[in-house]
């Protein structure tokens, strides 16, 4: 696979670390791992993996688990793609409505996500734009 302006072995480290991500999941309740990888246009690789609680509205998702050690990284902006896989050996997983809005807020509309399945051997990328048609964002609220 390419993405304009991101090496093939940035690319490929990009989507271990977001496989090896997955195994750190806690989700002892839905038994569905999820885990996430960004990169930085500086080539940082930061991770996340969904966490689960016996109180599920205090579940939070891969990538906004992902995003979260982004920011308090000190990078606001400038993020080049993030990658995201999950527990499905056919499909490719595709981060869930709150994600969407919550990745919206610090990219750009062009901003690509890759997903997988589960081994990594399938792959889809769309972005964000994409993903979140008509999204609602820091814009609306100027």
């Amino acid at each position: 696979m390419k993405l304009d302006g991101i090496e093939d072995r940035l690319l490929g480290a990009l989507r271990k670390a977001a496989l090896e991500a997955c195994k750190l999941s806690y989700s002892p309740y839905s038994h569905f791992r999820v885990g996430c990888s960004i990169l930085t246009n500086d080539d940082v690789i930061f991770t996340g993996a969904n966490v689960e609680n016996a109180s599920y509205s205090n579940c939070i998702c891969a990538e906004r688990s992902a995003v979260i050690q982004v920011l308090m990284a000190g990078y606001r902006s400038g993020w080049k793609c993030m990658v995201v896989c999950g527990d499905s050996k056919e499909e490719c997983v595709s981060p869930c409505g709150v994600c969407r809005q919550f990745i919206n807020e610090f990219v750009v509309k062009d901003f690509p996500i890759v997903m997988l399945n589960s081994t990594g051997s399938r792959s889809k990328v769309m972005t964000i734009g994409e993903l979140l048609p008509m999204a609602f964002g820091p814009s609306h609220l100027a």
